[in-house]
């Protein structure tokens, strides 16, 4: 970022202050002229000795700044430094002295980097010691024992300056057995913001406070009516118990006057553990969730703490942007699930924390842009892109840091982080000493931002997504002090966004190649884009026949979105396997319609009916579906007349459904039938299922046969009759009646035409009778030349309705 080379439009110093130094300069000057006096050389020499011996032990011991207070002093104020000085070396240090030096003022913010960057003692840069009582003084040091200090010296006493930064430094001198004589061992520089008096004007500061962590939730749901979530793990309980990460950025950031930015994922998840939920355990097992009362005492904290606030929503799941504009754009559906995303902000941060969120920004990692990712984050309705400095740099020569808005073009603006500010609390800062030097350091960069010019500028601070708990303790401090102090006043992000742009800062988006390599390879590949398509493309096919669709479509939703996760950066395995599981969920959910599979069937006959039978393990019910039923023989075995036939399916939840099929044979044989289910718009829905149907259809040939039986048999009654009547008639004769059987017949027909029963006449006669009487078999009699039919089955296939 460019700045000024100097301080430009300083604010003079009281007059008291100024009275006193020039005092100081005039008793000195008696001093300084007999000096000028003595030789040069020796004194050169001397000096170069002093340096020499003052820097040759420099590190053996190390010096830790735990607190300065107050951060930024003024008039009147009493400056108390403590700490710890460490002896590091193998030799013990002695006649040890801890000193406060002042350096001189740093009328740039690249000096005060300069300053930071620095490690070892400098003679005749580090400052001069305070001195004095001002120190504390140690007999002995001995190797790898620390000693607590605490030096508190009044403000008047540090002879400071016109307002500005102020090297700071502690060092510790002292002697060891191997280099006797007084030199520095170590020293540990910080910084003093010295703005006694109220600035004009005030640099407008915005500090963005995020709320945000990685994905806990998964697509599953319980069965019941509440549909009851499950977790990926209870980590979350830990961020938001008392002491935990998210814990503290609520603690702290209800008496800051920040703007919030929040992924509503966040806050349906808290929501989802205030009620019964359950958490992943080995396998397929899942445990009960026992943490439903700090769930609700955390969004209970942050919903006073956010009242009155500024809340801006991110789309749901925190989106990573460049990775949606580098390898996603050009995977169907990519883009409306950002569109949706934003959506679900909206009604997620005013159902939970009943406040109206602003869905204006778009935050692409670490907000560095280029034109694609500009056009992504704008495509959901954002029209502000929070960009930071490093990415958007000042390349025209600005001799001081402009304003956050910049107009970029399409009715965009790109609102600028200071990256120097944005970036001071990473790293490890659970070490006091760590704390402290960032947080002057931080108010070091903003003193120096505000007396850059006599023009007011909105500036605005976006610190990384998910801070530590004690990045957040150390961030709040800074930002307490900031606020308190008399060059800097608050602003929300909205109001930063739309003051007034610095006409001469640059507004030219850097082009694609110039994105950080560092950043592109974190990215979510082309390939997670395209699993989430197909997963949503399995959903589309599923929710289809779903009776009450948004039990599936809002947890599979909202787990697509977490797939695109910014949290996901840095851990590829373990996004690659929330895809897999998300994925396979769907699938083991459209699984739950199937067909029952079916065994070889027998079709005895010219017509029948084939039942197929559908299962619905779902806890709803399922509905616009069409099975379709195809023979692969059409000229053996047609099904409702064609090749194929179609119903349309309704089963209800948990149970099955048997749907009937009318066929008809045209030939011996096998034929092969598939049964497959098919959504309403011609889809095929679910794996098909092939069987096959033995025909066993009577022919013509067999029919003979069978009426050719019959006849004989006819036959074989009408013989036994009229061999019954002739008996009869012998023995008639035989009892004296041959007159009356003479006068009757017919000697050249022995049977008369009367006499001639037909084969029913003798049925019905026997009917009447009740004689049923068995005639002896003969010799002639014909034997069948088929087997009877069995009852048995004729195989081990299925046999169905005729």
């Amino acid at each position: 970022m460019a700045e000024a080379a100097d301080f430009q439009g300083m604010t003079p110093s009281p007059a008291r202050r100024w009275m006193r130094r020039t005092g100081a300069l005039l008793a000195g000057a008696p001093l300084l002229a007999g000096l000028l006096q003595l030789p040069t050389a020796a004194p050169t020499q001397a000096a170069v000795q002093d340096s020499v011996k003052a820097a040759s032990g420099s590190g053996t011991v190390a010096v830790a700044v735990d607190s300065l207070t107050p951060s930024a002093p003024s008039d009147g104020d009493t400056l108390t430094v403590s700490g710890t000085v460490t002896n590091t070396g193998k030799q013990a240090v002695t006649d040890a002295q801890v000193d406060l030096r002042l350096g001189g003022a740093l009328n740039t913010r690249s000096a005060i980097d300069r300053v930071a960057g620095r490690s070892n003692y400098q003679q005749g840069v580090d400052g001069i010691p305070v001195g004095g009582k001002y120190v504390k003084e140690f007999s002995k040091l001995t190797p790898g024992v620390s000693q607590r200090f605490s030096i508190s010296v009044p403000v008047d006493k540090l002879d400071l300056g016109e307002d500005g930064v102020y090297e700071f430094a502690v060092s510790l001198s002292g002697e060891t057995s191997a280099r006797p004589w007084d030199q520095v061992l170590g020293i540990q520089r910080t910084f003093l913001p010295w703005q006694p008096d109220e600035a004009d004007p005030k640099t407008r500061t915005t500090v963005m406070w995020p709320l945000i962590s990685t994905a806990h939730m998964t697509a599953q749901t319980g069965s019941d009516e509440s549909q009851t979530p499950v977790f990926r793990d209870d980590d979350l309980a830990k961020e938001i118990a008392p002491g935990g990460r998210l814990e503290q950025l609520v603690s702290l950031g209800k008496d800051l006057d920040v703007t919030w930015v929040i992924d509503p994922d966040l806050l349906a998840s808290v929501d989802a553990m205030t009620e019964s939920y359950r958490v992943q355990g080995e396998g397929d097992a899942t445990t009960a969730g026992t943490h439903q009362g700090l769930a609700k005492q955390w969004l209970a904290d942050l919903q006073e703490a956010v009242q009155d606030k500024e809340v801006v929503a991110l789309p749901f799941g925190d989106p990573d942007l460049a990775s949606l504009a580098h390898n996603g754009t050009n995977v169907t559906g990519s883009l409306s699930h950002l569109k949706e995303a934003t959506e679900a902000a909206v009604v997620t941060v005013d159902s939970i924390l009943h406040v109206e969120p602003t869905t204006d920004f778009a935050w692409p990692v670490n907000g560095a842009v280029d034109p694609s990712i500009v056009k992504v984050a704008t495509s959901a309705g954002a029209d502000k892109v929070i960009a930071r400095s490093d990415s958007l740099e000042e390349r025209g020569g600005l001799p001081y840091t402009p304003s956050a808005a910049r107009p970029i073009g399409g009715g965009t603006t790109a609102v600028v982080t200071d990256a120097r500010m944005s970036t001071l609390f990473q790293g490890n800062l659970t070490r006091a000493s760590s704390s402290t030097l960032a947080v002057q350091r931080f108010l070091a960069q903003s003193l120096a931002l505000n007396l850059q010019t006599g023009n007011q500028r909105s500036i605005v601070v976006a610190p990384q997504r998910m801070p530590t708990a004690s990045q957040a303790r150390a961030m709040a401090e800074a930002v307490t002090a900031l606020q308190d102090g008399t060059w800097s006043q608050s602003q929300d992000l909205t109001a930063a966004a739309t003051a007034k742009p610095d006409s001469a800062a640059t507004t030219q988006v850097p082009p694609v190649s110039k994105y950080p390599a560092s950043l592109r390879d974190q990215e979510l590949p082309r390939s997670a884009f395209r699993q989430i398509a197909t997963t949503q493309d399995k959903l589309d096919k599923f929710k289809v026949i779903l009776t009450n669709q948004d039990r599936v479509v809002t947890p599979f939703g909202r787990a697509m979105n977490r797939e695109m996760s910014t949290s996901w950066r840095g851990r590829p395995a373990e996004v690659a396997d929330y895809r897999n599981g998300v994925e396979a969920y769907v699938d083991s959910l459209a699984g739950q319609v199937t067909l029952i599979d079916k065994s070889e069937t027998k079709l005895s006959g010219r017509s029948a009916t084939i039942p197929v039978t559908v299962q619905n393990n779902l806890v709803q019910g399922v509905e616009h579906l069409v099975l379709r039923l195809t023979s692969s023989s059409p000229r053996r075995l047609e099904i409702g007349g064609e090749r194929f036939y179609e119903q349309r399916v309704a089963v209800s939840g948990g149970h099955s459904q048997t749907v009937k099929f009318t066929t008809s044979a045209q030939a011996n044989g096998q034929a092969t039938v598939v049964a497959q289910l098919y959504t309403e718009d011609g889809q095929k829905y679910g794996a098909p299922v092939t069987f096959d149907v033995k025909v066993t259809e009577f022919t013509a040939t067999v029919m003979l046969v069978i009426g050719g039986g019959f006849l004989l048999l006819v036959l074989a009654g009408f013989r036994m009759y009229t061999q019954r009547k002739r008996a009869a008639a012998r023995a008639a004769e035989e009892d004296g009646a041959e007159e009356t059987g003479e006068a009757d017949g017919d000697p050249e027909n022995p049977e008369d035409p009367e006499d001639r029963l037909t084969p029913e006449d003798l049925l019905k006669d026997e009917s009447r009778t009740g004689a049923r009487e068995e005639a002896p078999e003969q010799p002639s009699d014909p034997t069948p030349d088929t087997a009877a039919e069995s009852a048995d089955p004729s195989g081990t296939g299925e046999r169905v309705d005729r």
